[in-house]
């Protein structure tokens, strides 16, 4: 019996995602992988340099390094990028279901959603920020969304082992099942009519789940219907602007500095 076509896809797609893997680079980014017993470690090419600078997590990471010619690094890597003769393949991490990963409990938990927000180096950056100011996690779309890659980790520094990026099917149905626990969804635009900071207090002891748009274009027409409120970031003067990532560390401070939340 022939089987259905949605089958077949569902099967492929299973598939390629499991045979789908990150090359991460440089010190830090590779020393963190490492290091991390969740990550499921393929291949690592280092030059004798690097394995020295790298020998305290080396032995512990459950695999043979390859010793390379610095003049001829053997890694597929895009040109350019800065890899200080380390290079590790992975497997992307797996962080488990939106339901379980933010589950409110007993605290009031802060997350991040990305609305197409595709450079790597505003995730990385995001990732730094969500990592410092004890975000949940940060979600963001299955496509169009910036997918775990060197570059990603390197600016990430570190942060891509240890905080969760959870990539979901659609945005949107994500941002309606926060809602069903208990989430206030609070929408990033310069246009908001309430200020970040006169918001905050109203939200100490909640669940809050900030969402940031791409540079440019910012929320899309569905996401801010589905937003509690549109909140914008004052600026000093007539006209002022930040860089997403940037705007991702600002409007968690302001989320999180009050003592009750």
């Amino acid at each position: 019996m022939k089987k259905p076509t949605w089958v077949i896809e569902k099967e492929r797609a299973k598939r390629a995602s499991a045979a789908e893997t990150v090359w991460l680079f440089g010190l830090h980014a590779v020393r963190d992988a490492l290091m991390n017993p969740a990550r499921e470690k393929l291949r690592l090419v280092v030059t004798k340099n690097a394995a020295d600078r790298l020998a305290d997590a080396i032995p512990g990471a459950g695999l043979e390094p390859e010793i390379a010619d610095p003049r001829k690094f053997p890694v597929p890597l895009d040109p350019g990028s800065v890899h200080q003769g380390a290079a590790l393949e992975v497997k992307p991490l797996d962080w488990g279901r939106l339901t379980d990963l933010c589950e409110p409990g007993q605290a009031s938990p802060r997350l991040m959603l990305l609305d197409r927000v595709t450079d790597p180096h505003n995730v990385g950056a995001i990732l730094r920020s969500a990592e410092v100011f004890g975000a949940r996690a940060v979600i963001a779309p299955h496509r169009h969304s910036a997918p775990e890659t060197g570059a990603l980790a390197k600016t990430a520094s570190g942060a891509l082992e240890r905080q969760p990026y959870l990539r979901v099917k659609n945005l949107g149905d994500a941002m309606q099942e926060l809602q069903k626990m208990g989430y206030t969804l609070v929408g990033l635009a310069g246009e908001g009519k309430e200020v970040i900071d006169d918001l905050a207090p109203d939200l100490a002891g909640r669940p809050v789940a900030l969402v940031l748009g791409a540079e440019g274009p910012g929320l899309r027409a569905r996401t801010r219907e589905l937003c509690d409120h549109l909140v914008r970031i004052p600026f000093a003067g007539e006209f002022g602007s930040l860089n997403v990532s940037n705007a991702a560390a600002v409007s968690l401070y302001a989320m999180t500095r009050n003592p009750e939340s």
